[in-house]
Formats: C-alpha cells, sequence, structure tokens
C-alpha cells in the first residue's frame, strides 16, 4: 500500500492502526443507498484511491445496497492490502421502500455478520458496530441482548473488535459491562453538537469517535458563518468542516463518504486544512 502523510495521522482501535482520514463507502451504492450504482467503475476507481492515498479505514456495511457496497469494495480490493482495515455495522435492514427497519435479533445479528463475512469475502471482520437508535439520535433502552449477541461471536473468532452507532453514554456503559468497545459512531458535526460531552468522555477512555454527515443539519444561517469562514481560508466549506472535526478532538475519525475521484482528493486535502484560532471560535459558536 503506498504511504502518505495524511492530516491528522492515525489512532489506534483496539489493536489495528487508523489513520484519522477515512473513507465512508456507503455512497458507492445506487441513489438512496439502494440498489447498485450506475456504473460500477467509477467506484471501483475511488476504492482503489483511497488505498493509493495511504488510508487505512474504511466504513461500511452489509446494509447498503444491499450487499451492494461490500460486494463493491471486494472487486476493487480483494486480496486486500495488509494494514487496511474494514469496519462494518449491523443491527438495520433495508427494506423494499428503501427504509432502514431495525434489525437486531440475535439471529438478525448472527445473519447479519455472516452477510459481511460472505460480501467482503473475509474470515473475520477488524470491528463490527452494533447501530442502535435511528437514522441520526440515540433511542433509549438495553442493548445487552444485542452487544452480547456480537460478543459471542467475538469470542467465536468472527470479530476482532466491538464498536456502536447512535448511542447514549448510558448504552456505551451498559455494553462495556459485556466486552470492550473501540468505537462510538454518532451523528455530529459543527452544527449538531448534542454529543460533545460523549465525545470528550470517548477521549478520556482512549476510545475513537466517528462523526457521520459532517456537513448534515446546517441550517442557511449556520451555513452561511461556515461558508463565510471558508472564503476567508480559501477553501470549501467541507475542508472546513473536516479540519474543525480533526482539530476537535484527538480521537475524532472521520469517514466522508463520496463516488467521486475528484472529492475524495478534495476531502483528503480539506482535512490537512490547519483552522487559526479565531476560526475555530467562530465555527464553535455555530453549535453553541
Amino acid at each position: 500500500m503506498t504511504t502518505t502523510n495524511l492530516a491528522g495521522g492515525t489512532f489506534t482501535v483496539g489493536d489495528l492502526e487508523l489513520t484519522r482520514v477515512g473513507y465512508g463507502a456507503m455512497q458507492l451504492a445506487g441513489p438512496g443507498v439502494f440498489g447498485p450504482p450506475e456504473d460500477r467503475d467509477p467506484a471501483i476507481a475511488v476504492l482503489r484511491a483511497v488505498v493509493e492515498r495511504g488510508i487505512t479505514h474504511i466504513d461500511t456495511s452489509d446494509f447498503y445496497g444491499p450487499h451492494v457496497t461490500n460486494q463493491i469494495i471486494r472487486e476493487a480490493l480483494h486480496p486486500y492490502p495488509e494494514g487496511l482495515h474494514l469496519v462494518t455495522k449491523v443491527g438495520a435492514r433495508r427494506d423494499e421502500q428503501g427504509g432502514w427497519p431495525h434489525a437486531r435479533t440475535p439471529d438478525e445479528l448472527r445473519s447479519a455478520v455472516h452477510d459481511n463475512l460472505r460480501n467482503l469475502d473475509l474470515d473475520v471482520l477488524d470491528v463490527v458496530n452494533l447501530r442502535v437508535g435511528g437514522f441520526d439520535s440515540p433511542e433509549a433502552g438495553s442493548i445487552t441482548e444485542q452487544f452480547a449477541t456480537l460478543a459471542e461471536l467475538q469470542q467465536q473468532g468472527l470479530i476482532r473488535h466491538l464498536g456502536l452507532s447512535t448511542v447514549n453514554a448510558e448504552q456505551l456503559a451498559e455494553a462495556q459491562t459485556i466486552a470492550p468497545v473501540v468505537c462510538v459512531q454518532n451523528f455530529y458535526n459543527i452544527a449538531r453538537r448534542e454529543d460533545d460531552a460523549l465525545v470528550d468522555l470517548t477521549a478520556e477512555q482512549d476510545i475513537a469517535f466517528v462523526p457521520y454527515f459532517p456537513l448534515g443539519g446546517f441550517s442557511p444561517l449556520q451555513s452561511d458563518a461556515l461558508s463565510s469562514v471558508a472564503a476567508r481560508l480559501d477553501a470549501t466549506p467541507m475542508a472546513v468542516a473536516l479540519a474543525w472535526l480533526l482539530q476537535r478532538s484527538p480521537n475524532l475519525l472521520l469517514i466522508p463518504g463520496t463516488s467521486s475521484l475528484e472529492h475524495l482528493h478534495e476531502n483528503v486535502a480539506g482535512a490537512a486544512l490547519d483552522l487559526p484560532a479565531d476560526a475555530v471560535a467562530e465555527l464553535d459558536a455555530i453549535g453553541a
């Protein structure tokens, strides 16, 4: 694999060294993350460019498509380069209307793990995140049965490390009584800062925090503020949003997604942006 000094360096997740600038593969599927893309070749080209740029962290799930994204990853990258780590998630499925209903019974979770193994052509999954909440926020309730099911699969040697997605602090603590948690993946960005305390908590515990939708949840006013900083720094709003996340806490890992080579290069370059203190203060005020 080509090695590149990516902005933000790396963060150790369990015993895996992941680049803090990762890649989210969700958009490789068709429109609405449903069905195949119109053309697989650009998706394959983007994945190969990810590896060439030295990125060692690809986020995926077998319910993207469903199955399509993982199959494209396998076609593009298998046999996988040494040091490349695939992080997947279970706990949902796609219905015929394109919805994302929960799929969290023990049997559904076991089936999902085996689907990921089969479609990625792996014997063991590096990290499996249990998706708990809804689209963008946690849902209260115990996760003991679900997380214990994944812990059993981990003990069987099918999973190396376990993580959580769309959870609150109480659910993180509950899961930790069952097995170690190496990462938390929640909706978080400059404008959506409800998880500020959870970011700090996971940093204290050396747990990776992986925000998704780095530009989601903005009002026009907030977008104007972000655009103003971006214009002043001669950067794109996405570059500024990604740079803010990298500077927010050393345990934040990014997974911006795109099916475009141009946008991939912009995201990687944007993450190298060093925000001055006055820009950080202005951006912090967006989520205050």
